[in-house]
């Protein structure tokens, strides 16, 4: 049995060709309609050439397949550099990685200058780290990290910014060493800190002795001091319960017997003579 196939007028389903047309337009304007967050702009591409000025934030309209949009984030991102072989320049090994903080400064430069530049610039953070790490003495290295820091920033951001971006922090994170190399800087450190204690111990015995004398010149120029001194530390004595009595006998006393027997020897041969 042969198909007919019956017409049925547009008419019949209620709407017409214009109102199809009309329902065409909107639905293509409205996937025409791209938002753009407030961190964002959107890089134009129309007919294949770049638009002057980038669109966002807010509403943009991008007339698919005349334009293409290519999203670009203005927000600051933290790349971490991996970890680097490098031997610095009293040739010891380390291993170093750094972090990053860049941002884009002018989208169109982004899109267009390089294909990614967030690989691209950690391909020349590694590479710059191993070549000015390399430079330094270990010591440098670990006491003039703040300088480090700031040269790799005005190296990375000499390279970074015909792209349109700014590199605008770099950090060296972490300084792994050998075993063999920690040892050594624990008996350093330690030599330095037994070298401190001696010099400090000796600065204390010489004040100590330089107290002394300034109290012993201003005992002897009153004796009677001398003497409530004893008295003073038999008092000290007494106050525990001990059973040894000391009596202090002043040093005068001893050498005034001592010339008291010296004359006395000399007297006697010359009465014998």
């Amino acid at each position: 049995m042969p198909l007919r196939f019956v017409e049925v007028p547009v008419e019949a389903f209620g709407f017409g060709f214009t109102t199809i047309v009309i329902v065409i337009v909107v639905i293509y304007v409205l996937s025409s309609i791209k938002i753009l967050a407030e961190y964002e702009r959107g890089v134009i591409f129309r007919l294949g050439r770049l638009l002057s000025t980038a669109k966002g934030p807010g509403i943009a309209l991008v007339f698919a397949p005349i334009d293409r949009i290519v999203r670009v984030s203005l927000r600051q991102e933290a790349l971490e550099v991996p970890p680097q072989d490098i031997i610095t320049r009293d040739n010891v090994t380390l291993k170093v990685n750094a972090v990053i903080f860049l941002r884009v400064i002018d989208p169109n430069k982004a899109v267009v200058e390089v294909s990614n530049y967030v690989y691209q610039t950690s391909q020349f953070a590694q590479t710059t780290l191993r070549s000015v790490l390399g430079e330094q003495e270990l010591d440098e290295l670990l006491s003039h990290r703040e300088k480090i820091n700031l040269r790799l920033q005005s190296i990375l951001d000499t390279h970074t910014s015909p792209w349109g971006v700014k590199v605008t922090n770099v950090e060296v994170k972490q300084v792994d060493m050998p075993e063999s190399m920690l040892r050594a800087m624990a008996k350093q450190a330690e030599a330095e800190r037994e070298k401190r204690s001696k010099i400090i111990h000796a600065e204390g015995e010489f004040s100590a002795a330089q107290r002394l004398v300034d109290a012993a010149h201003l005992l002897a120029t009153e004796p009677v001091s001398v003497q409530l001194r004893y008295l003073q530390t038999l008092t000290e004595i007494g106050v525990e319960k001990n059973t040894t009595v000391i009596f202090p006998v002043p040093v005068d006393f001893f050498s005034g017997l001592q010339k008291v027997f010296g004359k006395g020897d000399n007297a006697t041969p010359a009465k014998t003579a």
